[in-house]
Parts: structure tokens; C-alpha cells; sequence
């Protein structure tokens, strides 16, 4: 099944365009990275599938239906965003933070139900982050942090997870940790897309790749199609270093150019 489908996306601000009809798939059970220099477009193209951002042209379709033609609940239910930013302003416990992900799912000031208690249990299970229950989030590390976030999305089970650089400044073991709690997601039949900045990883623990050079789509494909060295020249002014280990292929960057 295509989960999620964008033809032509454009977009501009203030006069300058940001998005040059660029193109985006993901279907079930992929995990696919969205990769790119600093200003490439990557988060604005997040903002647009999320409906943060109104795109000026092109066609996009989600779950299979036209975007323009899916209501903000339906939106909510079915596509979870996790963006760049963690700030939480509000000390709530972890549980608090994760519970959040069935707000699509109820009225206003309504109390959780048994399924979305069952949904938040769940979720917090899957993300190994039920020691924290009773904990504010403000007293977690960062990586802990970024973990909780990530229960609060599983607790809408939704279809579709869109994550801008969910790995972004935590250390190595929770840069793993996250990137193959999000590929198991998919492989449980939901898709995902990640914007990385981790080359490595990225070739690691997607199935494919899109790669965004100022504001265009330059190449999408396998990892080891996408990160060639031309590209690699081309978008980010570097060599790399190629290998396989076991079954996985993967890249480092070496030195610029």
C-alpha cells in the first residue's frame, strides 16, 4: 500500500523557492531517509506531508487519498510527527507526555479510556521507557527524553511517522537505539520517514534514500545508489569511505573536498 505519494511539491517564502518540484514516496513497511545539506528543503517537505506548511503546487496523497480532501483528525490519527525541536515547557511525568498521543481520540477534558491507557502502556513497552513513569520529563537525559517523545507517537498507532532528525545530538547508543526502534516500527507494517544528517546511519537503517540539493530532488534509490561518490561530490563537497559488514552497507565521510 502507498502510505504516502507527493508529485511536483513546490513551495516558496518571502519570494525565494525553497521547494522545486520534488517528489516523495513511502509505502508499507519501508523506512525511508530524507537526506541533504543544511537548507536543502528536507524539513519544509516534512512540514508539508505534516500540513504545518501549505504547499503552492503539486499533488500529494496520503493513505491514498488527496491530502486537500483529509480532515485535520483524520490527519492526526493516521500521520505522527516528531519534530527537530524536544522543548517541553510543562513538567509533566513521562506517562503524562506519552498519554498526549490519544489526544486525537478523545474529546476535550475527556479521561483516558481503557484502549488508550492499553495504547500508552503499549507504547511505553515498545520504547523501553516505563522506568520512567512518574519521572518529569524535564529530569530526563536527552536521549531518554527523545525516547519518551517517540512512545508519544507509537501511542496513536498511526500509519505513518515522520521524524525530523530524531537522532540529532544524542550519543551513539541512543542514536541506534532510535533508528532501529523506528525501522522495527515499519517493519511492523507502518512507514516511515526520517531526516538524517548521519550518513552512516542512514545507510544502515533505510531502505531507501531521497537525497535534496538546494531545493530539488537530486537522486532517490538503494543507500549505495543514492550515497555515490558523484553525489556525495556533488551535494555535500566531501569523499567517503564505502564498506559492507554482514549484510549492511555502509558509508563514512572521510574528508571534504
Amino acid at each position: 500500500m502507498k502510505l504516502i505519494e507527493a508529485r511536483e511539491i513546490g513551495f516558496s517564502f518571502d519570494g525565494h523557492t525553497v521547494l522545486d518540484r520534488v517528489h516523495l514516496d513511502l509505502s508499507q513497511g519501508e523506512t525511508v531517509g530524507l537526506i541533504g545539506p543544511n537548507g536543502a528543503g528536507k524539513s519544509t517537505l516534512i512540514r508539508i506531508m505534516t500540513g504545518l506548511l501549505k504547499r503552492r503546487s503539486g499533488r500529494l496523497t496520503v493513505l491514498e487519498k488527496p491530502f486537500d480532501e483529509i480532515s485535520p483528525r483524520y490527519l492526526s490519527r493516521e500521520v505522527a510527527y516528531l519534530p527537530q525541536s524536544q522543548e517541553i515547557h510543562w513538567p509533566l511525568a513521562a506517562e503524562k507526555i506519552v498519554a498526549l498521543g490519544r489526544t486525537p481520540f478523545i474529546s476535550p477534558w475527556q479521561k483516558l479510556r481503557d484502549e488508550d491507557e492499553v495504547a500508552v502502556q503499549t507504547a511505553m513497552e515498545e520504547t523501553d521507557t516505563l522506568r520512567f513513569v512518574g519521572r518529569p520529563i524535564d529530569q530526563l537525559a536527552g536521549g531518554e527524553r527523545r525516547l519518551v517523545m517517540i512512545a508519544r507517537v507509537l501511542a496513536t498507532n498511526p500509519q505513518v511517522i515522520l521524524a525530523d532528525e530524531p537522532v540529532a545530538g544524542l550519543d551513539p547508543t541512543h542514536q541506534i537505539q532510535v533508528m532501529e526502534l523506528l525501522r522495527g516500527l515499519s517493519s511492523k507494517g507502518r512507514g516511515t520517514v526520517v531526516v538524517l544528517h548521519d550518513l552512516t546511519l542512514a545507510a544502515r537503517f533505510c531502505d531507501r534514500i531521497y537525497l535534496m540539493h538546494e531545493g530539488k530532488m537530486m537522486a532517490d534509490g538503494r543507500p549505495m545508489d543514492v550515497l555515490s561518490p558523484a553525489n556525495l561530490r556533488k551535494s555535500y563537497r566531501i569523499d567517503a569511505k564505502y564498506g559492507h559488514h554482514d549484510k549492511d552497507f555502509y558509508v563514512v565521510p572521510w574528508k571534504r573536498i
